[in-house]
This record gives structure tokens, C-alpha cells and sequence, in this order.
């Protein structure tokens, strides 16, 4: 690869070159067994290309070819680890629209209001942590006058990352960019529904970085992400997805006393007070429940509570709001909505539609589906605001990951904060107010990781990012990630007598 790529903005033709591939120690190549699994667009059912199979074998030969990088790695200088990191951000910059073209095509995410974003913020997460190197620095302990003591951080050696396909490649950056610049290799397990578009940026990262560093399979949990956390090579684990997969990564890890970062899911509360700014508010729902990804977020407003007062306006501003979505192909520039990623992840989300209804809800449908032909078969759901379900509907208590979202009315603040916090979940929370008192209170007492007032942003570079209960543990996308999850802390003693 020492030739530099060209951007390649035809993501299927793209797809194609990437076809049946994994990269292992710098190179291009076919799972060990041959084997192939289909991916096709969920707009349209069309074959993308296929995928290579990756199992144990490849497993054994990226963690071989990451554990030998990662000795000459480990080596060289932090601050000039974080100049190559800052140099892949520069050419993923260059490769922004193909990236995003292609994983519009393999993820169902609108082009202009998603998947274009997600390269930018890929891009951006090298930048941000190819420039703290720097900050990778130890104490000095005044232990004994005649000892110098120092604590210096350490890298843990060859980190597995297994990724999700909601934001593939951002999610990848938050795991690999602090990982390397603390002086890891990293061998990522791509998800079986989106493992192109990350692909592609292992190989453009590869041009620059030194082979085996950073190595990419594709494949399905049990045959090529078990072996990965179960690798006696691999000295840490991070994860983005299920609690029941969380949940088996972490008993595996802890078998091997492996430490592991885990980002589960979530059921994100907001809390929309009287005082609140109306407009303001509404427009941090539509966004916050991440319609035009489909809901397909951990961060998703999926559960609304409205004080009494602005409770209709509420709801009817919403419905207007996202009626004006335009839902089509992915890749086209009119488009606000996309599609559900697979066919398993639409049943899902038909099925909770179909429970709301059950318990009693009044699902208002908003938005309409694409009228073209060429879409007919594509895994569109169109948004759905419940109103009147029971506080124990698994709507409310369950992630959905899907467009989907419960607005409950209530009139007393107490009864809202105890509502917000009766989850299994806390991973994001939001409070909408002016009275500043309430936005403090709720801040505090409000059960997430993540908290925000009179907004509903994504996760960015140099926001620490984690959540609590069964949304995992861990902290993503700050300088605490890499000091605290990607090293380890060693003691130097000198006697000087």
C-alpha cells in the first residue's frame, strides 16, 4: 500500500475492490477458509458485495501480526505516535465523501443528515487525539528523599475492538485513535451489517501507519469476535452493543482478568418542563430521538416527558416537525430519513410498534414512505410518537433502536425525575428549562452518564462519553479514555544510596 490511494465515490464499485477481504499486517486478504457472507443495501435489497468470513484462524493471524507491530510501536515516541494519528485524520479528510457514500449504501443512513457527519467526526476523532501524546505523562511520588519515585503510564499491549453498524466508523474511532496514540495495536471486529465502510478506512489508514498495527476482520460474533476476546494475546477488550453480548464479552474477560470497556445501549429520558422554550424544545426531541438515523442510537430520546401545559403543543408541533422529513434513498441529497439497517433489527422494530398498540398507546405515524418503485422492498419504518402508554409498557422500559419514541405527560417535577431514573438504563438524560435552579437540580439527581440542559447533542471529541447501570462501563471519546482504559499505570523506584 505504499502507493497512495484515489477517493473512489461510487460506493458500490468501491465495495466491490473491498469484497471478501480482510486486512491483516498491511494487506488485503481472503478469510483463511474462503467463506463469504452477502451484505445488500436495506434501502433497496440489492446485493452490495460480499463480506469475507472471518473465524479463528484470521483471528490468530491479525492478533500475531498486532502483537509484533506493537513491540516496535510501543517504542516510539508518544508525541510522534500522535503525528502519524494526526496524519490518517488528514487523509481520511480527503476520503470524506466516499466514506460517506459507502456507508450510506451498507447502513441505510441518509447521506446528507448522517452518514456525511459520521465521516467528518471520524476524521476529526484522529486530529483531536493525535494531538494529545503529549499528555501522556506520568507523577513523580516524594516517597523518600534518597529514592526518586515515578509512576509512568504503560500500553496494555494488543487491544480487540468489536464494533456496532449504527455509526461504524465514528464508533471505531473513539476505540482505535486513543488506543494507538497510548502505544496499542489494535485488531477491530467489524459488525456483519456495515463491515465496508470501516474497512476501507483500516486500508487508508495503513498507508501511513506501520503494517500490523491496525488490523480488520469481518464476521459474526460467535465464530470471529468470541475468538477475539478469548485470544490469550489480546490484553483488552472494548464493545459497543447489546447488554447480552456485553454481558458474555465481560464474563470471558474476567476469566482472563482482562480489563474491558463496555457501551451498552440505553433508554434516554428528557424532560420537557412548562417553562421551557417550546420550539427549542421540540427541535431537541426530533433531533434527540435521531429520526433521521432511524432511532438507531444509544443516545435516543425514547422516552418524553411533558408538563402538563405544554403537553399537547408539544405533541403537535413534534408530529408537524417530522412530518416535513423527507424519508428516500439513502443517497440522495433530499433525503432526511433512511432506512432500518436489516431485516432482523425491522421485525424488531415492527414488533414493539405492534406491543404498543397492544397495551393501549395511540401510535401517530408521522412522515411518509418513499413512493418509488425501486424502493418497495426497503426496510423503512416510519416514525411513530406513542402517547397514553402505561408506565411498565416495554416500550418504556425497553431499548427499541428504532424510530420510535413515548411522549408521558405529568405535572409533578418529582414524579418526572423518579420516572426518568426507573431504568435499567443510564447511559444519556436531558432536562429543558430556563429556570436555572430546576436545570442544576436535575443534573444532579438525573441517573446517566451523559447529562445535558436545553440541548441533545451527539458524543464529540473531548467529551467524555460512558454510561452507568446496564448501559456499560467505561469512558469513549476524551483524554480520561486514553489515560484511564488504554494504559496501565507502572511504579519506578530508583535507590540513589
Amino acid at each position: 500500500m505504499s502507493e497512495r490511494l484515489i477517493p473512489n465515490c461510487d460506493p458500490f464499485a468501491l465495495a466491490k475492490e473491498l469484497a471478501g477481504m480482510n486486512l491483516i499486517n498491511g494487506r488485503l486478504v481472503p478469510a483463511a477458509s474462503g467463506k463469504t457472507f452477502e451484505v445488500r443495501s436495506p434501502a433497496t435489497r440489492q446485493l452490495v458485495a460480499e463480506a469475507a468470513y472471518g473465524e479463528a484462524a484470521d483471528v490468530a493471524e491479525a492478533v500475531a501480526a498486532a502483537k509484533a507491530a506493537q513491540r516496535g510501536w510501543a517504542k516510539t515516541p508518544a508525541r510522534e505516535r500522535g503525528k502519524l494519528i494526526q496524519e490518517c485524520g488528514q487523509l481520511l479528510n480527503q476520503h470524506k465523501e466516499e466514506l460517506a457514500q459507502l456507508v450510506a449504501l451498507e447502513t441505510g443512513k441518509a447521506i446528507r443528515t448522517e452518514s456525511r457527519v459520521e465521516a467528518g467526526v471520524l476524521a476529526d476523532a484522529f486530529l483531536y487525539y493525535g494531538g494529545l501524546g503529549s499528555e501522556l505523562k506520568g507523577d513523580s511520588v516524594p516517597f523518600s528523599p534518597d529514592m526518586m519515585t515515578i509512576t509512568q503510564p504503560m500500553p496494555i499491549g494488543v487491544i480487540g475492538a468489536i464494533i456496532p453498524w449504527n455509526v461504524p466508523m465514528m464508533l471505531m474511532a473513539y476505540k482505535i485513535a486513543p488506543a494507538l496514540v497510548a502505544g496499542n495495536a489494535v485488531v477491530v471486529k467489524s459488525a456483519e451489517e456495515a463491515p465496508f465502510a470501516v474497512l476501507r478506512v483500516c486500508q487508508i489508514m495503513n498507508q501511513v501507519l506501520p503494517h500490523g498495527l491496525f488490523n480488520m476482520l469481518s464476521g459474526y460474533g460467535p465464530e470471529c469476535g468470541a475468538p477475539l476476546v478469548a485470544h490469550q494475546d489480546v490484553g483488552k477488550i472494548t464493545f459497543t452493543g447489546s447488554v447480552d453480548t456485553g454481558k458474555i464479552i465481560y464474563k470471558t474477560a474476567a476469566e482472563r482478568l482482562i480489563p474491558v470497556t463496555l457501551e451498552l445501549g440505553g433508554k434516554s429520558p428528557m424532560i420537557v418542563m412548562n417553562d421551557a422554550d417550546l420550539d427549542r424544545a421540540v427541535a431537541g426531541a426530533v433531533s434527540g430521538v435521531r429520526f433521521t438515523r432511524q432511532g438507531q442510537s444509544c443516545t435516543a430520546a425514547s422516552r418524553i416527558y411533558v408538563q402538563d401545559q405544554l403537553y399537547d403543543s408539544f405533541i403537535a408541533k413534534m408530529k408537524d416537525s417530522v412530518d416535513a422529513m423527507v424519508m428516500g434513498d439513502p443517497l440522495d441529497e433530499a433525503t432526511d430519513i433512511g432506512t432500518i439497517v436489516s431485516q432482523q433489527q425491522y421485525d424488531r422494530v415492527q414488533s414493539y410498534i405492534d406491543i404498543g398498540k397492544s397495551e393501549g398507546g395511540t401510535a401517530i405515524e408521522c412522515s411518509q414512505l418513499p413512493s418509488q418503485a425501486d424502493f418497495k422492498d426497503g426496510l423503512y419504518v416510519r416514525p411513530v410518537i406513542f402517547t397514553g402508554l402505561p408506565e411498565d409498557s416495554r416500550l418504556i422500559t425497553e431499548e427499541i433502536f428504532g424510530p420510535v419514541t413515548v411522549v408521558q405527560k405529568f405535572s409533578d417535577y418529582e414524579a418526572a425525575i423518579a420516572a426518568a431514573n426507573d431504568s435499567i438504563y443510564g447511559l444519556a438524560a436531558t432536562i429543558w428549562t430556563t429556570n436555572l435552579k430546576t436545570a442544576m437540580d436535575a443534573t444532579q439527581r438525573l441517573e446517566a452518564g451523559f447529562v445535558q440542559v436545553n440541548q441533545n447533542l451527539v458524543v464529540l471529541p473531548n467529551l467524555s462519553y460512558g454510561g452507568i447501570k446496564q448501559s456499560g462501563m467505561g469512558k469513549e471519546a476524551s483524554l480520561e479514555a486514553m489515560l484511564n482504559h488504554y494504559t496501565h499505570k507502572k511504579t519506578i523506584i530508583i535507590n540513589m544510596t
